[in-house]
């Protein structure tokens, strides 16, 4: 087929041979099967943010790392060289999450390399070596699902363990390759750490989960692994392997006003006791 002009810089560069066909356009990319040599992979053209459906919402955005305080600033203000930095940041975050957990051992493409706004990446494949399918276009026996279901939520403690979370995770972005489920799409992608939002994002990507084996496998609908994960890993206690029970009890128990009263009233003192201390010193 005809070199789409986002592809033309990589195939003068050497980076892509061939454009063999278009895999995909979503509401945040279109996805190409290329040739790189003796490999077949997969070239992801980010659209512009005004061909996008999916916003760059400040939840996603929240503490994502920029190169300096003017980019910080401009990104901020929505100025032109802002709303550059800002995309730059969106895609690249992909980027740098699927390099992040790649290393970590979690299933998702391999990455290969990323210039002028397309990332190269692993094909995905299926048994037969076609490009494999997403979980929403296949059917499932009870027994598959829940396999599949286990195997996610080990990749979801295993991303939390490296500490990203996917933060739009759903029978939508992920696809069945040969050797089971593998984790896509990843622009939206958050740090665990440094995200306020980061609780009730992993909570909602494990309860897509839920929801989705639920089609399959309705035993599976009363579970709570969101919350067990969530819990572990505050707690520091969460780790690839860990044994999950999928049930969890909220702490319940009647608040210590009195506690926090006298921890604001200590405080109170401190900062009078300061403050005298420095009018004595005048």
């Amino acid at each position: 087929m005809k070199t789409p002009k986002r592809l033309q810089s990589l195939v003068e560069e050497g980076l892509i041979d061939t454009v063999v066909r278009q895999l995909m356009s979503g509401k945040e990319a279109t996805v190409y099967v290329v040739r790189c040599g003796e490999e077949t992979r997969c070239a992801k053209i980010y659209k512009e943010a005004t061909e996008r459906s999916f916003r760059q919402a400040v939840d996603y955005t929240e503490n994502r790392k920029v190169k300096n305080t003017r980019q910080a600033r401009a990104m901020a203000k929505g100025t032109r060289f802002g709303r550059q930095a800002s995309e730059a940041a969106w895609q690249s975050a992909e980027v740098d999450a699927l390099y992040r957990l790649a290393g970590a051992g979690v299933r998702v493409p391999k990455p290969h390399n990323f210039c002028d706004g397309v990332l190269l990446m692993e094909l995905v494949t299926d048994a037969q070596g076609d490009a494999a399918p997403r979980l929403n276009d296949v059917l499932f026996t009870p027994e598959e699902a829940r396999a599949h279901h286990a195997t996610l939520i080990e990749e979801v403690v295993r991303m939390l363990g490296a500490g990203v979370v996917h933060g739009d995770l759903s029978e939508f972005n992920i696809l069945l390759a040969a050797d089971g489920p593998v984790i896509i799409d990843l622009p939206q992608a958050i740090d665990a750490a440094g995200n306020n939002h980061a609780q009730s994002m992993l909570l909602r990507d494990v309860d897509n989960l839920r929801v989705w084996v639920g089609r399959f496998a309705p035993d599976l609908l009363p579970t709570a692994y969101g919350p067990e994960i969530w819990d572990l890993y505050e707690r520091g206690m969460l780790r690839p392997g860990v044994p999950l029970t999928g049930h969890f009890e909220q702490k319940t128990g009647i608040a210590d006003v009195g506690g926090v009263l006298r921890e604001i009233d200590d405080a109170r003192a401190e900062e009078s006791a300061r403050r005298l201390r420095l009018q004595t010193a005048r």
